[in-house]
């Protein structure tokens, strides 16, 4: 079976061989010692997934992953930083990577964050094909929205989120249950990241004014179409 190829960005030439050295046993995985020259090999290349350290010379690791997001909004974003402040991590979310992974972590934790997003990009679903919400069409394996006039391209976690919502269509969420669904997990962190998707997809149904998500105080939310 062929190996999963991994786009890793990272200045420090000793975590970068021990995490190079400890994953290629699993991966193809392609390291690369700052912004600038990550950038051009995702230009040229095709990659399954990105490890993105922030703190880079030429182009920083935010800045990088915006490039990528850009180009390519379906490809799964992990930070792996020492930048452990709230506010970088939700800047993370918000530029539109995935998880976030603060040093210093185990491999065996990196490896199940890497496992998660790469069998969610290559799973199968019997579901749908597509879901009408309010004037959109709703493609979740492609992650899009798409009107007569216009098309709306999701992140991986959104189109996952929206999902869930969809599946879920008037019906009162617990935060935890939507956490546990959607990512794995309920802590603290995760659920400031849904918070931050969440305000994402209320700015794609701005107009939508028949497409509610409800936050309900101290239990969650409600997603519902009038």
């Amino acid at each position: 079976m062929e190996k999963s190829k991994i786009l890793y960005a990272e200045d420090d030439k000793t975590i970068a061989f021990l995490i190079q050295d400890s994953l290629e046993s699993y991966y193809e995985i392609d390291h690369y010692p700052d912004g600038k020259s990550a950038l051009a090999a995702f230009n040229t290349q095709s990659f399954d997934i990105c490890l993105l350290d922030i703190m880079m010379p030429e182009l920083n690791g935010f800045e990088l992953a915006q490039y990528i997001r850009d180009k390519n909004s379906e490809i799964p974003i992990i930070f792996i930083s020492a930048k452990a402040l709230k506010e970088d991590r939700i800047k993370g979310l918000k530029i539109g990577a995935d998880d976030y992974l603060v040093k210093p972590f185990s491999i065996e934790e990196l490896i199940l964050k890497i496992e998660v997003f790469l069998k969610r990009s290559r799973k199968t679903d019997s579901s749908p094909l597509q879901y009408k919400v309010g004037k959109y069409y709703f493609d979740p394996k492609n992650y899009i929205l798409q009107d007569t006039e216009n098309t709306v391209t999701l992140t991986q976690r959104e189109s996952e989120l929206l999902l869930y919502f969809i599946r879920h269509k008037n019906t009162v969420l617990r935060r935890q249950d939507i956490l546990k669904a959607v990512w794995g997990n309920d802590d603290y962190f995760m659920g400031r990241s849904l918070d931050v998707f969440i305000s994402r997809l209320r700015k794609v149904f701005a107009d939508e004014h028949n497409i509610i998500i409800e936050n309900l105080h101290g239990i969650g939310f409600r997603f519902s179409e009038k």
